[in-house]
């Protein structure tokens, strides 16, 4: 199976420059989506982890995705950089 590297806080796939994050110094992030990273910080700093699990959840139903991949989506947030320690 191919490894594909995922943004650790919502885990969208970070397959193109487009979608990934920056840093402080202007660089593409390899961790972070642009959705939930810019200029060295989260977008959102003081969203929690049921948050993500709410947001991710409500943004896959609207693309109209299978129910298993919304779930097999929200399982693997815990595991991410950014939640596992909390």
């Amino acid at each position: 199976m191919e490894n594909k590297t995922i943004c650790q806080s919502c885990g969208m796939p970070l397959d193109t420059e487009a979608v990934k994050g920056t840093e402080k110094n202007c660089l593409k992030s390899n961790e972070y989506c642009k959705y939930c990273y810019e200029d060295g910080a989260f977008k959102n700093p003081k969203m929690n982890l049921e948050d993500m699990k709410t947001n991710v959840k409500n943004k896959m139903k609207k693309l109209e995705l299978y129910e298993y991949a919304i779930q097999k989506a929200v399982n693997i947030l815990p595991a991410l950089k950014r939640w596992k320690n909390n």
